[in-house]
């Protein structure tokens, strides 16, 4: 368990190391142009369909519950089952749904977004940030920590089964329906679209930290 803690720190410092460091500043500058140019706003009061909101308002839930069950049944079935390689995997998401936990939570913290009023349409608060520290949580803003953990997860299945088309697929419909998903309701578009960003380079760390030791 103390390697296992001590590589979810070391996975978080390459999170932002060299070229992903890159990436947190391509997702930050995404944001600024969707908030600026009112794109945000615009994509909210055009999904307001109850279609959507009926197809995908699991999103949100599926989001919260699956990147807990999916990586512990994995670990506690390898377990009794001697299958050491979906143990591994069961601790790879795992790491990587923590990281993006963290990650999210802290950029959270500071940038104090302001989420979406599903009761008023009529006022644009897309631009409404709290910069500072804490003041305005970690469960609500920017990024999407539903959106950076779907894709996290993904990700760091495909870097474990590149070769697995089925896997990369499915891998693939699920973070962009999660991320989707909450774009309709609890999120802006651009927190999703930061969170996609983030949570694809914590899924290549964590993936590419466990595809030796798993061998899959």
């Amino acid at each position: 368990m103390k390697e296992y803690l001590s590589s979810i720190v070391k996975n978080i410092f390459k999170s932002f190391e060299g070229f992903n460091l890159v990436w947190h500043i391509i997702a930050i500058f995404f944001t600024i142009i969707l908030v600026i140019t009112n794109i945000d706003w615009f994509y909210f009061i055009n999904t307001r369909s109850g279609v959507l909101m009926s197809i995908f308002f699991p999103a949100a839930i599926l989001g919260g519950i699956l990147p807990i069950i999916v990586p512990l049944y994995l670990i506690i079935s390898g377990y009794f089952t001697k299958l050491n390689k979906d143990e591994m995997l069961g601790w790879a998401i795992l790491q990587a749904t923590i990281i993006g936990s963290v990650i999210s939570s802290f950029y959270k913290m500071f940038t104090g977004r302001i989420q979406p009023d599903l009761q008023n349409v009529a006022n644009n608060i897309s631009g409404n940030f709290e910069f500072g520290f804490l003041k305005h949580g970690i469960f609500w803003g920017w990024p999407s920590s539903h959106t950076t953990i779907a894709f996290a997860m993904a990700f760091t299945l495909i870097q474990m089964f590149p070769k697995n088309k089925f896997v990369k697929f499915i891998s693939i419909f699920y973070a962009l329906y999660i991320g989707i998903g909450v774009s309709f309701s609890i999120h802006w578009l651009s927190d999703c679209v930061a969170g996609a960003i983030i949570g694809t380079v914590i899924g290549i760390v964590a993936g590419r930290s466990y595809k030796n030791d798993a061998k899959v």
